[in-house]
């Protein structure tokens, strides 16, 4: 049987034909080199069978990565840590403000703001250049869950209401540029429509193209502390509850791994995986 008849099913549950494209992409994204990616490539293809899970897929590409260099399996499991930031939604939060100032903004979390109507508190408030980006988190814990039209309807009213408020105030120096909606997942093709069509700004998993949070965090090396395959998930939650979100931010506060009692070796190997991703 040829690989593209072979039917997968994805965690939405979902029927998809197989493409080998994508696993090959998905793999050269984590930095392996070309003999690496083909070897996994052909092992994976030589287990595929109809009705397979895109989980099961990954889990198997992940095994073999790991197996060959942990730096490589932290990388293409990106996806899978950043639903690891949950289960609140608060983490993930400090990631995206995290991210923003890596690009030059000024931010806060879950500052309140007056409305015209009731007072809101933002997910991320930034500032750059005299401007203010007002900013929603829509974090999902399971795969599957996509951002509907919905989303960005109620967001929308919530930053039009701050901006008016906003707006009316004397002495106001700043001006608010415009309204995000931030998801870790996908949005409907309704949600991106009505995203354009009144101004707010869409980013998720893989939006805008070339320009989602997968490629800002790929360009910028900016990978969320859950992708570590050494750290245990204790670990995670330790360094996560000390606004540890980034590997970046490890590596200056590397003393947060005595407090968890790590082993000189084993410290310096985390530090060596967080280190080269940072750098990668």
């Amino acid at each position: 049987m040829q690989d593209s008849e072979i039917e997968i099913i994805k965690s939405s549950g979902e029927k998809v034909k197989f493409s080998l494209n994508k696993l090959r992409n998905s793999l050269k994204r984590s930095g392996a080199d070309e003999p690496l990616v083909d070897q996994i490539v052909d092992k994976v293809r030589d287990e595929l069978y109809q009705g397979i899970s895109t989980k099961e897929i990954y889990n198997r590409a992940f095994a073999l990565l790991k197996r060959k260099k942990s730096v490589f399996a932290s990388k293409y499991k990106l996806k899978k840590a950043i639903y690891e930031l949950g289960p609140t939604g608060f983490p993930f939060e400090k990631f995206v403000a995290a991210i923003l100032e890596y690009s030059g903004f000024r931010t806060q979390v879950g500052k309140v703001l007056n409305g015209v109507c009731v007072t809101h508190e933002i997910d991320v408030f930034a500032e750059k250049n005299g401007t203010v980006e007002i900013i929603e988190c829509k974090f999902h814990g399971e795969e599957g869950l996509n951002c509907n039209v919905k989303i960005p309807l109620y967001i929308n009213s919530r930053y039009h209401d701050v901006k008016a408020h906003w707006e009316g105030k004397k002495n106001q120096n700043k001006a608010i540029h415009q309204g995000w909606v931030v998801t870790n997942t996908r949005f409907t093709v309704d949600a991106q429509n009505y995203g354009r069509c009144v101004g707010l700004f869409l980013l998720s998993w893989d939006f805008p193209k070339e320009e989602g949070l997968k490629d800002r965090i790929d360009r910028l090396g900016l990978y969320p502390i859950t992708v570590s395959t050494l750290l245990s998930n204790r670990e995670k939650q330790f360094l996560l509850s000390r606004d540890v979100v980034l590997c970046r931010q490890l590596i200056k506060n590397r003393f947060f791994l005595d407090h968890l009692g790590i082993s000189e070796t084993r410290k310096q190997k985390i530090l060596n995986e967080v280190e080269q991703l940072c750098n990668f």
